[in-house]
């Protein structure tokens, strides 16, 4: 998955993009060195990071989605938390939700991936952005990703949104310290249970 952060502060690449054609031509470099998919972002959730009003996460990833949609043969994801964003990315040319929040942030999310038909990606966080690297705490770390994840998936489920469209992220660094991303790192296995393909990003 390569990713592509329309957005002026993301910590990887933030700022790098903003502009349509750059962000087009990055894109098309990713799936010549041999990206399978190409993820999407207009709000950066770094640690600290504040939300981004809708029109203006619309204005940064719809164009985009619809430049690059036209020039590769790879899925598009969209990543985002908002249904708006993920409906409108959609008829862009997106075939994937990347949703952050798991379906936690916005109640309609489930229902437009459901309706539209496309693949979901449910990650755990623990808290916002904003906020969820503020001494992250579990009593039992993967317990606790489990049961946030299986909730996630019955939310998708209940939606309409059926089980094999379905991909899990344990979130790596989103309310997590970095003894507990190396355990997930590492145990990567444990998520087995819940009989979905496991997405990780380690950055």
């Amino acid at each position: 998955m390569g990713i592509l952060n329309v957005t002026p502060d993301s910590f990887s690449d933030g700022g790098m993009y903003m502009d349509r054609q750059r962000a087009v031509e990055h894109a098309l470099r990713m799936v010549e060195e041999g990206a399978d998919i190409i993820d999407i972002g207009g709000e950066s959730t770094r640690p600290g990071a504040e939300p981004v009003p809708l029109e203006e996460e619309l204005r940064r990833t719809i164009p985009v989605i619809e430049a690059i949609s036209e020039k590769v043969d790879v899925p598009i994801s969209i990543d985002t938390y908002k249904a708006e964003v993920a409906r409108r990315a959609i008829e862009a040319g997106a075939t994937i939700v990347n949703d952050i929040s798991g379906l936690r942030f916005d109640p309609e999310m489930a229902s437009v991936v459901a309706e539209k038909g496309v693949a979901l990606v449910i990650m755990h966080i623990k808290g916002t952005p904003r906020d969820m690297q503020k001494n992250p705490e579990y009593d039992d770390l993967f317990g606790e990703i489990i049961e946030y994840l299986r909730g996630s998936i019955e939310i998708a489920k209940k939606a309409g949104v059926p089980e094999e469209r379905i991909v899990i992220d344990p979130g790596i660094g989103f309310g997590k310290k970095p003894e507990h991303n190396l355990q997930i790192i590492n145990r990567l296995d444990r998520f087995s249970e819940l009989g979905r393909p496991i997405l990780v990003g380690p950055s």
